[in-house]
C-alpha cells in the first residue's frame, strides 16, 4: 500500500501581487476608457441621437467606479481561490481566462465606440462582453461565490450598456 503525501496548499501569489494582479488591469482598463471618452463626451457623443432611457452623462464615471472596484474585488478573490491541484484547477484556470477575456473586450469597447465611433462594432463587443460576464460568473462561482456576485451587477449593467448601445445604432 502506498500513501501519497498531503501537500499543502501554498498560495500562487503572495497578498500584494495578488492585489496588484486584481487591481492594475481593472486601472488600466478604466484608464483607456476615460482617455478614450473625455474629448469624444462634448463633441461627438453629444451630436448623436439617444433614447429617452440614455443616463445623463454623470452617472457613467460613478457607475463605472462602482463596477470597476467590485470587478477588481471579483478578481482578487478569484485569484485566491485557486485549487491546490486535480482536475479543478482546469476550472479555475477556465473561470480566471474568461475573467480576463472579458475584461479585454471591456478595454476594448472604449476605443471602438468612442475613438472610431464604430458603433455596430462596439454593439458587437458589447454583446460579447455581456455572453463571457455571464459565463465568467458562472465558471466563478464553484471556486467562490461572493467573486461571482460581485460581477453580477456589472452584468446587468453590460446588458443595460448593450441595448443603449443598439438604439443608439439605430436611431443614427
Amino acid at each position: 500500500m502506498t500513501s501519497t503525501p498531503h501537500v499543502p496548499a501554498r498560495a500562487a501569489l503572495s497578498p500584494w501581487a495578488r492585489i496588484a494582479a486584481a487591481v492594475l488591469p481593472v486601472v488600466a482598463t478604466a484608464a483607456l476608457g476615460s482617455v478614450t471618452t473625455q474629448a469624444e463626451i462634448p463633441g461627438w457623443y453629444a451630436g448623436l441621437n439617444k433614447p429617452a432611457f440614455n443616463p445623463p452623462v454623470w452617472v457613467f464615471p460613478v457607475a463605472w467606479t462602482i463596477l470597476y472596484a467590485m470587478i477588481a474585488a471579483s478578481l482578487w478573490r478569484l485569484l485566491g481561490a485557486m485549487p491546490a491541484a486535480g482536475p479543478s484547477r482546469r476550472g479555475w484556470r477556465l473561470a480566471l481566462a474568461a475573467f480576463l477575456v472579458g475584461l479585454a473586450l471591456n478595454a476594448v469597447w472604449t476605443p471602438v465606440f468612442f475613438g472610431a465611433h464604430a458603433i455596430g462594432a462596439a454593439l458587437v463587443v458589447a454583446v460579447a462582453m455581456l455572453v463571457m460576464s455571464l459565463w465568467t460568473i458562472r465558471l466563478a462561482r464553484p471556486f467562490d461565490r461572493l467573486a461571482a456576485w460581485l460581477l453580477v451587477p456589472y452584468a446587468a449593467w453590460v446588458a443595460f450598456a448593450s441595448v443603449l448601445t443598439a438604439t443608439i445604432l439605430r436611431m443614427n
